[in-house]
């Protein structure tokens, strides 16, 4: 008994060390994008929400990139448990080609297109110049941001999570500092406004791009740009057919969710400024919850990766559970912090009363979210590292272009009429059903016995 207890402590000190990174990481990019757009707020409600028209279609343009670094992330973390270098170093350099291309083709498109982008997303004559603006801006500048993610996905799946933390906890920083100079302009910089914020964000971006690309630098690393030049890996169709096969369910995933999300943004941005902007806060905030199961799904998918590639399922299905029970703690915590302290939070934000007093409400609703949020992308997580794709794409289908889609239409507007409150239960539906969907495949456990 004393050494199942030994073996339990050793492998929760284990999934400890690999997730704090990422959960800094994810938590500091959170956070960076919440002082952000409290250092927005300054400019007044419209600038947060021109801001916040601009959320879900830059992340739509992410899509496609996001789906590959999950996939570079699952295929490292199984080569690595293989110990196969060479082939690891292939994926790597092969979907690195295929983020740059694609990604200037997207760029592209968002800046030629940016006009009527927004005014789809539900852009008001108070909004819409100024969410032109900063969305031209991030997206002429995604480069950066692409090219750092996906080394940072490759560094993770080998076991380095702590790059991408380095990287991003550096470029909020520089953000950060760039918005005070640049928003309202301080020490002789020019007051830029929403221009200054998007470009501040571009900064930083740049910083991580630098730092990661020093990351492959280094001897030693798993992933090498010394060992590719050595030993002249090049590209090749078998690799980009494997990670194209194990992405493109989280893509399609991801952009239907995404797809979802904007319908709850336009819906939302058609409440008006103010309750526009005490959302894009509160989903802000709810990004906070976010960070704490990504900063676990980050965990999950390189260990459950990992030791699926040396066989060990059993292992496998142990770091699961410990995973989901931390990132359960942590939605205690938050959950806490928002039925007590919701008031305050949302004070930092705005001075106006009725703006605070949907921000309550929207409190109440995170607090309820959270716990279900963190634990369906931890689930979410431990079925995609071992490549069980196609159900974590059934599941976000049915529950955010379906369920979440359809119950926030029928309760603002469409049948009923609750403003924000139908807006909010609709993300709760969601967030839940995704819980029950991802729990119960995670449970049957026949997820061990996917080949990658």
């Amino acid at each position: 008994m004393e050494e199942v207890l030994k073996g339990k402590s050793f492998l929760m000190k284990d999934a400890f060390r690999m997730a704090w990174p990422a959960v800094l990481e994810s938590f500091f990019v959170s956070l960076a994008g919440m002082i952000d757009t409290m250092m927005v707020s300054s400019l007044g409600t419209a600038a947060v929400s021109s801001v916040g028209l601009t959320t879900q279609p830059k992340f739509i343009a992410l899509t496609l990139f996001l789906a590959i670094n999950v996939a570079i992330s699952a295929l490292v973390a199984r080569r690595y448990g293989q110990k196969d270098k060479k082939n690891a170093n292939e994926i790597f350099v092969t979907s690195m080609i295929f983020v740059v291309v694609a990604c200037i083709i997207v760029s592209f498109a968002s800046v030629a297109f940016a006009d009527p982008i927004i005014e789809f997303c539900g852009s008001n004559p108070e909004t819409h110049a100024g969410a032109v603006t900063y969305f031209i801006v991030i997206q002429a500048g995604m480069i950066f941001n692409v090219l750092s993610l996906a080394i940072n996905a490759a560094q993770r799946g080998s076991g380095n999570t702590k790059i991408a933390m380095t990287t991003n906890v550096t470029s909020s920083i520089v953000n950060i500092c760039f918005n005070y100079l640049l928003i309202e302009g301080h020490f002789g910089f020019p007051r830029l406004g929403l221009f200054g914020a998007a470009l501040a964000t571009v900064l930083g971006t740049v910083v991580a791009f630098i730092m990661s690309l020093i990351s492959i630098l280094k001897k030693g690393s798993f992933i090498s740009l010394g060992y590719i030049i050595k030993e002249r890996i090049r590209p090749s169709f078998a690799a980009f057919k494997t990670t194209l096969s194990l992405s493109n369910n989280f893509f399609i995933e991801n952009l239907v969710m995404r797809v979802g999300f904007l319908v709850t943004s336009i819906l939302a941005a058609g409440l008006g400024t103010d309750a526009f902007a005490a959302h894009q806060v509160g989903m802000n905030i709810l990004s906070l919850s976010f960070s704490f199961g990504d900063g676990m799904q980050v965990a999950a998918v390189a260990l459950i990766g990992q030791s699926l590639g040396r066989k060990e399922k059993k292992l496998a299905k142990t770091y699961g559970s410990i995973c989901q029970m931390m990132g359960l703690a942590m939605g205690v915590v938050i959950m806490i912090i928002m039925i007590f302290f919701g008031k305050d939070v949302f004070s930092l934000f705005f001075k106006e009363t009725h703006v605070i007093d949907m921000g309550i409400l929207i409190s109440y609703f995170i607090a309820a979210i959270t716990i279900f949020q963190i634990s369906q992308i931890v689930y979410a997580g431990c079925l995609r590292g071992a490549g069980d794709a196609r159900y974590t794409l059934f599941g976000s289908l049915v529950s955010v272009a379906i369920i979440r889609s359809v119950v926030t239409w029928a309760l603002v507007g469409g049948i009923f009429d609750l403003g924000l409150t139908g807006i909010w239960i609709g993300v709760f539906s969601d967030q839940f059903a995704r819980f029950l969907f991802f729990t119960i495949r995670y449970h049957k456990g026949q997820w061990v016995d996917i080949s990658i």
